[in-house]
């Protein structure tokens, strides 16, 4: 569910605080945990260390990104591919084929 439009978007205070030390630019990566922190205005330009539960992902903000939660750019689940006898068949004939695309 979405957060109330009275209440606000919420950022977390620590996250705040961490980014007005920083200059405009800086190449450094802040490293955060609060994966439910909305992207604001202030953060466009600066590169985050989002926790996924295992690592920090470094994200680098955009203008586009703000209104989104910073977790929804950190993927908590690596997708490796869907398997089964038809994938393996792909993957063959697509070995198969490029070799003579080459020649």
């Amino acid at each position: 569910m979405s957060r109330s439009i009275k209440k606000g978007p919420w950022v977390d205070p620590k996250l705040l605080k961490k980014i007005s030390k920083l200059k405009p630019g800086d190449k450094t990566v802040v490293k955060t945990w609060a994966r439910d922190s909305m992207i604001s205005p202030e953060m466009v330009g600066f590169t985050f260390g989002v926790h996924n539960g295992k690592i920090h992902i470094p994200v680098l903000i955009t203008e586009e990104m703000v209104g989104h939660r910073l977790g929804e750019f950190s993927f908590t689940r690596k997708f490796t591919r869907h398997g089964g006898k038809m994938q393996r068949e792909l993957e063959q004939k697509a070995a198969s084929s490029s070799p003579a695309a080459q020649k």
